[in-house]
């Protein structure tokens, strides 16, 4: 029997394992057809040479070993990263974990300053002229206040806030609001009394000046913050001020107030301390109104009048005052206060134009060249001069207001006279060396020992800068420029015997509990002698008696005194403004035992502007009241009458 031939089997396809069973007629026609169909085949790939096999095993092997070498670098990384966050972690947790721990508590605290009281300012008698008075500043924190409308109502007839403002304020959700500054203590105690929701009160002050602007321009003012901005108010800003306390609160980040926590801690402020000055208040007020009046009768600019105790320097009043009335030409004004004055026209200056302006004092500063010439013997006061009304020195005229023929005049009659060729012949015996020494030791170009804000010390010639007309120019105040307080000082120092004593304006300190302490004074100096004092002082009687100064006059007292009326030099020029000029008087009384000194300056009065004319009377004035509120006995064999019947002698410069 013939074998049958196997039938070979589709490719891909194993041999079964088993034996089938014999298929149905159905299903071998089935298969039948199936068979006669060829079956789909996968295409055969060829075989790849072995070269190219190899060179795409090295490209997996170098893809595979770039993969790992990233995988290695970002380990590495991540693992740095990890050590830089535990790094960090340590530092913030245990190295500085304190410092974090204190930055978060300041986020939940704030620290609110408690204002100390201002100290107050006296006068030597212990009367007010300046003081702080405790009132309280209204704050509301309006997250916590529900019904600002009703609050508000409740509010504004206590604080003084109309209802609408104070609803706007009160709806604002900023967490901090102050309704109101300086509320009085008695009206805080009633917001205190009634607990509104959300309100607190912080310690303030207010300044209180009981005198209005009596003094102003030396005690000075303070600011909005209560800092003193000028006069002793900023000069002892740091003994008046105290030291402020402090108080600590529980607050939110964004700023509000946590209702449940009071004052983590507190600081008390400590009060500022006092100043008791030396001057007296009715003597201010009297020295103020007498040259207000004379400002506002001259139509001057400004006037300054200091009234000071010879023996100790102690300024008793010192006042200056500037015309508010609108002026016009090449002088600068000074600045008024805007208070208001019981005098029409006139008001508080700014500054204390005693102590800050400097002007050609005129005649006034003759006193260098008489006391030099006296205390060295070159002269007597008895001396006679042949004086010609005018001389000729480098080409410039120097002459005397009046012309006359060639007189003899003693040097009494020189002073008493107010002579320039005179003063200029005495002047000229002393020569520049010993002139320009005679001005230092008077105290001119220098400071006064007050210290006060925007002092000047002058301006003065030296020897660097003489020229030869200097030697009549500056006996008759003509080159050298000063504040009236150092001209005060200079004939002063006269008035005391020959000895130069400091001004002061302070006489103590007054500590909160209301003890007063005494400050320290500085030491006089003697300046001229006995004799040369007690000779200047019976040449300048004869100034009021029979000379320029006749309405300085006070009845039942000497006085002795010397009348100045210098011209106002024209600003950044070498000339003088026509027609203008500052009048002034200085002096003392009694002359036999001399216990105050005064002085009076107006700048450029208008019509009458000599010193005997304008200033002499103000200081008859201001020294009659003075010696008659500090029970002065009037002199021995009465006061001084004036020979001249109340006529004027003019002066020279």
């Amino acid at each position: 029997m013939t074998s049958r031939p196997a039938q070979a089997r589709p490719a891909g396809r194993e041999a079964p394992t088993r034996k089938r069973p014999a298929p149905s007629t159905t299903t071998q026609r089935s298969a039948a057809a199936t068979r006669s169909v060829p079956a789909a085949r996968r295409p055969v790939q060829a075989a790849k040479p072995k070269r190219q096999r190899a060179v795409s095993r090295a490209h997996r092997a170098q893809a595979d070993e770039s993969s790992r070498r990233r995988i290695r670098i970002f380990k590495l990384i991540l693992l740095l990263c990890l050590v830089a966050i535990t790094v960090r972690l340590v530092d913030i947790q245990v190295r500085r974990h304190v410092q974090y721990q204190h930055t978060a508590k300041l986020q939940l605290r704030r620290t609110v300053a408690i204002p100390a009281v201002r100290g107050g300012i006296y006068d030597r008698n212990g009367a007010v002229l300046a003081m702080s008075v405790p009132t309280k500043t209204v704050i509301a924190d309006n997250f916590q206040i529900s019904h600002p409308v009703d609050e508000a109502k409740a509010l504004a007839p206590i604080l003084g806030v109309p209802v609408s403002d104070l609803t706007t304020q009160l709806s604002q959700h900023s967490g901090y609001q102050v309704l109101t500054k300086n509320l009085s203590l008695s009206k805080a105690a009633i917001v205190s009394r009634d607990q509104f929701p959300g309100i607190t009160m912080v310690d303030s002050s207010v300044r209180h000046v009981p005198n209005g602007s009596l003094a102003q321009s030396v005690i000075g003012m303070t600011n909005a913050t209560g800092t003193g901005a000028s006069g002793i108010e900023y000069q002892r800003q740091k003994l008046l001020a105290g030291t402020a306390g402090s108080t600590t609160l529980l607050e939110t980040p964004y700023g509000v107030s946590l209702p449940q926590g009071g004052a983590l801690k507190s600081r008390s402020s400590t009060p500022g301390q006092g100043l008791e000055l030396t001057l007296d208040q009715p003597l201010q007020y009297v020295t103020e109104q007498a040259l207000g009046q004379q400002i506002a009768a001259s139509g001057a600019l400004s006037g300054t009048a200091i009234v000071m105790d010879v023996k100790t320097g102690q300024i008793l009043s010192m006042a200056n005052l500037a015309s508010t009335s609108p002026q016009s030409g090449p002088i600068p004004v000074p600045l008024a206060s805007q208070n208001p004055s019981p005098i029409p026209g006139v008001a508080q200056a700014q500054n204390n134009l005693a102590v800050t302006q400097t002007y050609e004092p005129g005649s006034v500063f003759k006193l260098v060249a008489f006391s030099a010439a006296l205390d060295s013997g070159a002269i007597s006061p008895t001396t006679t001069f042949d004086v010609p009304d005018q001389v000729q020195l480098d080409g410039k005229t120097f002459h005397d207001a009046e012309q006359h023929a060639p007189m003899a005049m003693t040097a009494t009659d020189i002073l008493a006279q107010s002579s320039n060729i005179g003063t200029y012949m005495i002047a000229r015996g002393l020569g520049e060396t010993k002139l320009l020494a005679q001005v230092q030791k008077l105290g001119f170009g220098q400071s006064t020992g007050l210290n006060f804000p925007g002092e000047s010390s002058g301006l003065l010639m030296n020897a660097a800068r003489w020229q030869p007309t200097d030697l009549a120019a500056l006996p008759i105040g003509q080159v050298d420029a000063t504040t009236p307080l150092q001209v005060l000082d200079a004939y002063n120092a006269v008035a005391n015997g020959g000895t130069f004593v400091y001004p002061s304006l302070v006489r103590g300190t007054v500590a909160p509990s209301g003890s007063v302490g005494a400050v320290p004074t500085s030491p006089g100096r003697r300046v001229m002698s006995p004799t040369t004092a007690s000779q200047l002082t019976e040449m300048l009687r004869q100034v009021v008696l029979n000379g320029t100064g006749g309405e300085a006059a006070v009845p039942g007292y000497k006085v002795a005194g010397k009348t100045g009326t210098s011209q106002i030099p024209t600003p950044g020029q070498a000339s003088y403004v026509d027609g203008a000029y500052n009048a002034t008087f200085v002096g003392f009384a009694p002359a036999d035992h001399p216990v105050l000194s005064a002085m009076v300056v107006l700048q450029r009065p208008v019509g009458s502007y000599f010193g005997g004319a304008v200033a002499a009377p103000v200081f008859s004035k201001i020294m009659s009241y003075a010696l008659h509120r500090y029970g002065v006995p009037t002199s021995a064999g009465g006061g001084d009458t004036s020979s001249v019947s109340g006529a004027v002698v003019q002066e020279a410069t």
